[in-house]
């Protein structure tokens, strides 16, 4: 039973700590995310590569999971369900190396990591992820004035080159009334109280 009326996952471990906003330091897993801020520019710079491509199909793609009330959210995905889409990463390599070089992240198989893009005047539904076996980073890129994001009853805005963490089997909800569009990198990463075992013997969803 859930301890929280604004966590409503479906697939879940029982005994996991659970809150909905995490600093980098409780998810031990600070050395990665600081090492994800500390190359922010050059994981912005694939990012926009990307978002400048005339070729629609090749680009970045609308959100599928129909989350969006209003406005436009599109996802250029790195790594589903702990697998590598290869296509996308030989156009991100410097991107894609990083999340590599840390497992809990790159075979997170209740998870993605993906380019993420929001247009003003965009609002998400307050929705809950599927599972509570991950918690999902933040790193903002271009960051747009009046954007926010509400996780359980707290509001934060993303900042250029920095990473914030939460944990996304609680409600959260978008929306962005700025004049210009907010890209991010979103990585997924086991919870840092899973077994070894539990990691490598859970089903994707």
């Amino acid at each position: 039973m859930f301890k929280s009326a604004y966590q409503r996952s479906v697939h879940n471990v029982d005994r996991l700590t659970a809150r909905p906003w995490w600093s980098l330091q409780e998810t031990t897993y600070e050395t990665f995310f600081r090492q994800l801020e500390k190359n922010w520019k050059k994981i912005r710079d694939e990012a926009l590569a990307i978002l400048k491509t005339k070729d629609q199909t090749v680009g970045f793609q609308d959100e599928a999971e129909t989350l969006v009330q209003v406005g436009d959210w599109k996802q250029f995905d790195l790594f589903v369900r702990g697998r590598k889409v290869m296509v996308n990463c030989k156009r991100t390599p410097f991107t894609c190396r990083l999340v590599d070089e840390f497992p809990l992240a790159a075979s997170c198989v209740r998870g993605q990591v993906k380019f993420s893009v929001i247009q003003p005047g965009t609002h998400v539904w307050p929705h809950c992820g599927p599972t509570n076996c991950r918690l999902r980073a933040h790193l903002g890129l271009v960051v747009a004035e009046n954007a926010t994001l509400r996780v359980g009853n707290e509001t934060r805005l993303w900042e250029e080159g920095k990473v914030m963490i939460f944990d996304d089997s609680f409600e959260h909800e978008v929306w962005h009334n700025g004049s210009s569009y907010r890209l991010i990198l979103i990585v997924d990463v086991w919870h840092p109280e899973l077994t070894p075992y539990e990691r490598k013997t859970l089903q994707p969803i």
